[in-house]
């Protein structure tokens, strides 16, 4: 009887692992519609091939390398077939996969409309094999920081990836955009920022519907478990807890707009759900509904402001706000831990913020300047004018609505 009990929980328990894996892969759908409604129309293909290729290169190189880094029991190297003790290895890797292609989906946006499709790919490669599964080893593994101190010793917590998955993916982002520069007719001569509007409102609000409900399997997944008593109360609070925190996100993102502008914003309205979302993800399992939504609502306040200030200020562009919604609210989410988690403290939360982004960041810029000395990283300025959609993919995303 007892065999069988623990059967049973096992084959729920990996079922669940997997239900939960598919909602985040579900994500890549939400990226991909939200980035194709926020770049102009001469550029959708290209940002859609993006999505759909870094998704696959992702599985690829995870699969080949990145997990056996990253936790030890790669394909090529030990395999990872068989039987963990509560759930099936090959449910644990296929769950982790989903989590890398999420990280490298933030890239694809930030660094839209001016970036050579291949160039982009062979980041991919890089950061989904090497870079990712690297800072993912010293935080969510354990290891030792290059054998130095562990992160967890100092007190450090990401429940779902604020910081592992979306601030490293943003951090990835920024040096990308650094490298590559601002869009043509982003900024006049004198510096002043130009709106350059996205081309399908409803196709980007799709996609930040379809991210919000992925982001259930981001964050009930990281239970690791559903068939238990207390593990399905705590899935049951992290869902709670999510989806507050969307909604708080929003709706402090659409007062804040309203005080400033006098009107309402439908970006910044997405980016809030965006940076509640983010802002929870650190850590969904202790706070209460309200504290969720509150954090959520510090979020959304945040991703307007450093969406403006990193656009008007610092002349970063950024077309979608990925640097700010994933990198910004990405670290709020990691300092909010300790005001509801007694095991995390903030000192924790800022060395292991500080260890990502000072790894991220430094092979990141490295990976950037490399591609661009051995083939380029740019597109010419007659093909962004053109639209990448031509000059990369040789369609278009709206042929018969060309003039």
């Amino acid at each position: 009887m007892e065999n069988t009990l623990i059967e049973m929980q096992f084959a729920l328990d990996t079922f669940y692992f997997l239900v939960m894996g598919a909602l985040v892969m579900w994500m890549a759908a939400g990226f991909s519609m939200l980035e194709a409604g926020l770049v102009r129309s001469k550029n959708t293909a290209e940002i859609l091939t993006k999505n759909i290729g870094l998704f696959a290169i992702a599985c690829t190189m995870y699969m080949v390398v990145g997990y056996d880094i990253m936790y030890g029991g790669g394909i090529l190297l030990d395999g990872i077939s068989g039987t963990g003790d509560k759930y099936s290895n090959a449910a644990d890797f296929y769950f982790q996969v989903v989590f890398v292609a999420t990280a490298m989906s933030i890239v694809s946006g930030a660094i839209a409309e001016r970036m050579k499709l291949f160039a982009f790919f062979a980041f991919a490669v890089v950061f989904t094999a090497v870079i990712y599964p690297m800072e993912g080893a010293w935080t969510w593994n354990g290891d030792a920081v290059f054998g130095l101190f562990k992160l967890a010793d100092l007190g450090f917590a990401d429940f779902a990836g604020s910081g592992i998955v979306h601030m490293a993916g943003a951090v990835a982002a920024l040096a990308g955009v650094l490298v590559l520069g601002a869009r043509n007719g982003k900024y006049d001569a004198q510096g002043n920022s130009r709106a350059i509007p996205g081309a399908n409102m409803p196709m980007a609000t799709l996609g930040t519907f379809i991210l919000w409900m992925g982001w259930f399997g981001f964050n009930g997944g990281s239970v690791l478990a559903m068939a238990s008593k207390e593990s399905a109360n705590a899935v049951a609070m992290v869902f709670l807890n999510t989806n507050a925190a969307a909604a708080g996100g929003v709706i402090a993102a659409l007062l804040l707009v309203k005080l400033l502008w006098g009107k309402a914003d439908l970006t910044m309205a997405l980016n809030g759900a965006l940076a509640g979302l983010v802002a929870i993800t650190a850590g969904p399992d202790t706070p209460s509904a309200l504290e969720a939504a509150l954090i959520g609502a510090v979020g959304g306040v945040l991703v307007v402001f450093s969406i403006n200030v990193l656009d008007k200020v610092f002349k970063i562009d950024d077309p979608v706000g990925a640097i700010s919604v994933h990198g910004v609210v990405g670290l709020w989410g990691l300092l909010a831990v300790p005001l509801t988690n007694s095991g995390a403290s903030f000192s924790g939360q800022l060395a292991g913020a500080g260890t990502i982004f000072i790894w991220v960041f430094g092979t990141s810029m490295v990976l950037w300047l490399v591609l661009k000395a051995v083939m380029g990283i740019r597109v010419s300025e007659e093909e962004e004018f053109s639209g990448v959609d031509i000059s990369e993919c040789g369609l278009e995303a709206y042929p018969e609505f060309t003039k």
